[in-house]
């Protein structure tokens, strides 16, 4: 007869304690999703009467004027903590004049949306040139064909007043070029917008995440951002650029993209002394929805669990294109197979 295989002394700490039903684990659970935490990106078409999808980004939209206010309205309702508008413009050039037109697409839309909705979101504005000029990248180029970085925050700055008028609550300074935060500053308090906040894209990677959102703003990109965009081998990088923004003057922080730099993002929420972000890009959200139309995956528990995730590593605030969605399942009871993520 064999004898029992020895089992050893009963152990002292038992973790799984504080896992043994869902009450306990809600109890003591570190990190929560509320939908004030999250920010839907859109994308509004010039000259659209009505939206239309976007293919490599399934439930996606480009919208019409009017689907915009009516899919920020509906966002806005269900709790989301803010909209972060992108145009699409009919014209571009090599210096993106749509982007400070009054009458351009993004600005009108801005208009529009502070008009309809007020103070109820915080509506958050796109300060990029990329959607606005023909060669598609995020400033003006020099004679050589390269980024001209100081040509370029003298249209950041005219692009900044366009915007606040426009009524923007806050905006996304995303072209990673040097000094960008300090000149918009100035531009904004020299022109009387002391409350127009600063959402500054800290750290932001050349990456290959961005694909999906080439087509959502039909980008015109001829070569690459390397040059101005982070090299995705460095960390310690994005520390120095932090510095240099909140020296600046931003009022927030963001790391770009989400998922593949949660270490930045955690070594970023852990020195900056304000608010920190994370954008979960559009090759994030892609890859969960092809994976989920193949069956591989749970698509809601998996949606759910990615934005802990930012949450965990130390946003604050994460722009998702999930954000209304999510902020609807709160608002009407999460399905008994995600209570869990209440």
């Amino acid at each position: 007869m064999t004898s029992p295989m020895p089992v050893g002394p009963t152990p002292i700490d038992r973790p799984r304690r504080l896992r043994s039903n869902t009450a306990m684990r809600s109890l003591v659970r570190e990190n929560t999703l509320r939908p004030a935490d999250l920010v839907l990106p859109m994308f509004v078409r010039e000259g659209a009467s009505e939206s239309s999808p976007i293919s490599s980004m399934p439930g996606v939209v480009q919208h019409s004027m009017d689907s915009l206010v009516a899919a920020a309205t509906e966002a806005t309702e269900r709790g989301v903590g803010g909209v972060m508008i992108f145009g699409v413009p009919e014209r571009k050039d090599a210096i993106g004049s749509g982007a400070t037109d009054p009458d351009g697409i993004l600005n009108r839309a801005l208009t529009r949306l502070r008009s309809e909705l007020g103070d109820s979101t915080v509506i958050m504005a796109d300060l990029c040139l990329d959607e606005f000029t023909d060669h598609g990248h995020c400033g003006v180029l020099d004679a050589d064909g390269r980024v001209d970085n100081d040509a370029t925050l003298v249209r950041y700055r005219e692009m900044a007043l366009a915007q606040a008028a426009a009524g923007a609550h806050l905006l996304g300074p995303s072209g990673m070029m040097d000094g960008q935060i300090a000149a918009i500053r100035e531009a904004l308090d020299d022109a009387g917008y002391l409350d127009t906040a600063l959402y500054a894209y800290t750290a932001k990677y050349a990456s290959a995440f961005y694909g999906p959102f080439r087509e959502a703003v039909d980008s015109s990109l001829q070569g690459d951002r390397r040059t101005y965009q982070q090299d995705p081998a460095n960390g310690r990088e994005a520390l120095r650029e932090l510095e240099l923004d909140l020296a600046e003057g931003a009022d927030l922080v963001m790391v770009k993209p989400g998922l593949p730099y949660l270490d930045v993002l955690r070594d970023v929420a852990q020195a900056s002394p304000v608010p920190v972000g994370a954008y979960q890009v559009s090759g994030e959200y892609s890859m969960i929805e092809a994976a989920s139309a193949h069956g591989w995956i749970d698509r809601d528990r998996t949606v759910l669990e990615s934005l802990l995730a930012f949450r965990r590593a130390g946003a604050s605030t994460v722009l998702t294109y999930y954000a209304s969605e999510v902020a609807g399942w709160y608002r009407d009871g999460l399905p008994a197979h995600l209570r869990e993520f209440l």
